[in-house]
């Protein structure tokens, strides 16, 4: 049964000159590994992509930031195939426990000018 279906675009640009200009938003807001894998390849378009997905699925649960702002916990991930999932750390695992979130489907895209992701959830 879906419970919730998130999307969000964001401009690769906005997110390439906060990570240029805020000392420590990029570890604030993406997970070590995120980090790791952005910094390897087409690096603001990954990080933009990454920072939608998290959004996305803020918006699918229905709470938003109601959940809080630790987007860091909330990490994307990519299988041996690269298909991207959401692998949910610390609160936001127990919120997904508590709630019955046993599936979480991610479709993430971008070009150099735009990202987005899709988010859905499922019980």
């Amino acid at each position: 049964m879906i419970i919730g279906i998130g999307i969000d675009m964001i401009e690769v640009e906005r997110v390439m000159e906060k990570i240029n200009s805020d000392k420590g938003f990029r570890e604030k807001v993406f997970s070590i590994s995120e980090i790791d894998f952005c910094e390897s390849n087409r690096k603001f378009e990954n990080y933009a992509a990454r920072f939608a997905a998290k959004e996305a699925f803020l918006k699918a649960t229905g709470f938003g930031l109601l959940l809080g702002y630790d987007l860091s916990k909330i990490e994307v991930v990519n299988d041996v195939n690269g298909k991207p999932s959401i692998l949910l750390r610390g609160n936001f695992e127990d919120l997904a426990k508590q709630n019955n979130w046993n599936k979480i489907h991610l479709s993430l895209s971008h070009l150099k000018q735009v990202a987005c992701a899709v988010v859905i959830i499922e019980k």
